[in-house]
């Protein structure tokens, strides 16, 4: 069943979540186990990441270096074939641009294919790290809009129409020059294609609205989820906005900041100002809200017993 088929035949809003790909050393046994107490929430997909390959480079004994690609995490193709044997729910796959020539993207929706796979993720994806802008494989795409265009067309060759979930940027990518130039490159990938977006995390609704708005009033009318993920410790207030390039409210940091002793009382209040933010966004229409799990698990489902 597809994305926007689960959306228009829901009859009420619904929990999401998004994994990462388990290092190497965990067994099936331990990652299923990890997602079975959220089945009680009949989640109706999981997201599964996508990080693009990592290197390491060994001297050579006349000075040189040998560039070897380092694997540390079990393959997305491996996860989502277990989560969809054991819990008989759709996965969605990150498909990404960095990293990966169009020959490797074909091979990784071929696989997909096989797997019974109706739904994907199209993203740019990270630049490498110290590289100042991203820079595409010799042969590959550059922008998630050229992956949408690229999916649907494999989609008419090989007779597989993949539902395409983009991303959407809530306060606006950190590469945009402006929201609505961002807004604009949304615009492409869902005239490329595109079904439905799934935000960035975000900590202030009154943002999600606005770019809820602005979507509406540049004509994108697909369904648009919003993303959430609980803060656990004062040091996130630095982390993740220099990782996502977003902003955290002033009440939620001095909370944390106040209680930067107590690591139970930092989980506690960013588990409460996430439940409050999915209340909110319930009240105002989201057709489901997306959670990013990042290995963590009592947080969220605490987060879900109290609103869904």
């Amino acid at each position: 069943m597809t994305i926007k088929e689960i959306i228009r035949s829901s009859a009420k809003p619904f929990p999401s979540l998004e994994i990462v790909p388990p290092m190497k050393g965990v067994s099936k046994e331990e990652l299923l186990n990890s997602i079975r107490p959220f089945m009680e929430f009949c989640p109706p997909f999981i997201n599964v990441t996508r990080h693009r390959e990592e290197f390491e480079y060994l001297p050579q004994p006349d000075g040189s270096y040998t560039r070897r690609t380092v694997r540390r995490r079990v393959s997305e193709t491996a996860v989502c074939a277990a989560i969809q044997a054991e819990f008989k729910l759709e996965v969605v796959p990150h498909i990404i641009c960095a990293g990966a020539s169009v020959g490797k993207i074909e091979a990784q929706l071929q696989d997909m294919k096989f797997l019974g796979v109706d739904n994907v993720l199209a993203l740019r994806g990270d630049c490498l790290l110290g590289e100042k802008r991203f820079t595409p494989e010799p042969d590959g795409y550059r922008y998630a809009s050229e992956l949408v265009t690229a999916i649907k067309e494999f989609s008419v060759k090989e007779g597989k129409d993949f539902c395409i979930g983009v991303g959407g940027y809530p306060e606006k990518h950190f590469e945009s020059p402006n929201m609505d130039a961002d807004i604009s490159n949304l615009k492409k990938k869902v005239d490329a294609g595109a079904d439905y977006i799934i935000t960035q995390m975000f900590f202030d609704n009154q943002a999600f609205y606005a770019f809820r708005d602005k979507c509406r009033e540049a004509g994108i009318k697909v369904p648009v989820i919003p993303g959430l993920k609980p803060l656990t410790n004062p040091r996130q207030l630095e982390t993740i906005p220099e990782a996502f390039s977003l902003d955290i409210p002033q009440e939620l940091v001095r909370e944390l900041t106040s209680h930067a002793g107590d690591k139970t009382a930092c989980y506690r209040i960013g588990m409460e100002w996430c439940s409050g933010q999915c209340r909110d966004l319930l009240a105002h229409g989201a057709p489901a809200v997306h959670f990013y799990t990042m290995g963590r698990q009592d947080n969220v489902l605490e987060i879900l017993k109290n609103n869904f």
